[in-house]
């Protein structure tokens, strides 16, 4: 081989930028590309971008790793999304030790302080019942983004979808764990109750059909994605986390559980922002933006009326504590607004003939 030829092939296998300090085979979202960019845009690529030989790895069928026919939503560029809390698996681990860590001194304090002997006597009824029912909403529902995080088409979708998951499942962990605490100092408390309430009571039959049929959504993705966090997390979770638990819970002697909801809230605000941020990044695509504009509006037509029925099927949870601080309709009416106010930030509006 000549000297020229051993030149012209040492310059074909270096990377064009390898001498540059700045990344610059992406756009970023910013004038300069964050981290999260560098650790997360195209440790997943596709054929789109890089892979000349198709996909590196298939199913023993012979589909490929990841196919865009497994969502209904349609994208001119799967990787413009970008995660606007730009989580990944570092500061994620950190944010969630953090809570565990505050969950744990706030259980250990009211311990101490004989706190749980003084929680009125109804509130650790609804504790025992439906706040430890609701546990197995939280959990179902991390499942369902724990299989949506594998099928999205970029790292950026995957990794907010897992995130996702991750929150809900340790939320739903902190509510196990906690209801055992309470048990140790509350010898009366039942801790089954809240699984036979979820199998068996009324009140929470259409919570856990919705929830049971959103882990049953055939391989699409973005339709789980928008169903929980757009549709069903305003109308029916936030309903009992917030327009319940923490309006309640203070009046009856109870700080703790307030403490523990608050870490479910947090992150639901910000994984509201990522679905906002990815369906406007879907609706505004300049190829595919109507066609996916069509597709929200069928998903809730289908999940809007099973929603409200849930939520409405709440309802005589808020007649039980002995303190009525506020009624169901008034919560209902906020979460209304709440979901009314995140239609409004992507820019879409409930179908005609759906009612809340």
């Amino acid at each position: 081989m000549s000297e020229a030829q051993t030149t012209a092939e040492a310059h074909a296998k270096k990377f064009s930028g390898s001498n540059s300090r700045k990344f610059n085979y992406f756009e970023p979202k910013g004038r300069r590309a964050t981290l999260y960019e560098d650790v997360t845009v195209d440790v997943q690529p596709d054929p789109e971008r890089y892979l000349l030989q198709d996909w590196i790895i298939s199913w023993a069928d012979g589909k490929p790793a990841y196919a865009e026919e497994w969502t209904k939503i349609e994208s001119s560029d799967w990787h413009a999304f970008r995660d606007p809390n730009g989580e990944w698996e570092r500061n994620h681990y950190i944010r969630q030790s953090s809570i565990e860590k505050q969950v744990a001194l706030t259980i250990e304090s009211a311990q101490q302080e004989g706190v749980f002997q003084n929680i009125d006597k109804t509130w650790r009824k609804v504790i025992q019942d439906h706040f430890s029912a609701s546990k197995h909403a939280e959990y179902g529902l991390g499942m369902v983004f724990l299989q949506a995080q594998r099928d999205g088409m970029s790292q950026m979708i995957n990794n907010a979808t897992l995130v996702n998951s991750s929150d809900k499942l340790r939320y739903a962990q902190d509510i196990t764990l906690y209801l055992m605490d309470l048990a140790k100092d509350l010898k009366e408390l039942n801790e089954d109750a809240g699984k036979e309430n979820w199998l068996n009571n009324p009140v929470w039959q259409e919570t856990r059909r919705v929830t049971e049929s959103f882990a049953a959504i055939n391989k699409d993705w973005a339709e789980q994605v928008f169903a929980v966090n757009l549709i069903f997390e305003p109308l029916v979770g936030e309903l009992f986390r917030s327009g319940f638990i923490m309006q309640f819970a203070a009046s009856h002697g109870d700080y703790v559980t307030p403490a523990i909801v608050s870490t479910a809230e947090a992150d639901y605000e910000r994984n509201l922002a990522y679905s906002v941020e990815m369906f406007n990044t879907f609706l505004s695509d300049p190829i595919y933006g109507d066609n996916n504009k069509n597709v929200t509006q069928e998903w809730m037509k289908k999940y809007v009326p099973m929603c409200v029925e849930a939520a409405n099927q709440l309802q005589p949870i808020w007649s039980q504590p002995r303190v009525k601080v506020s009624t169901f309709s008034d919560a209902y009416n906020r979460a209304k607004e709440r979901f009314n106010s995140i239609l409004g930030q992507i820019n879409i509006k409930i179908p005609e003939g759906v009612k809340l």
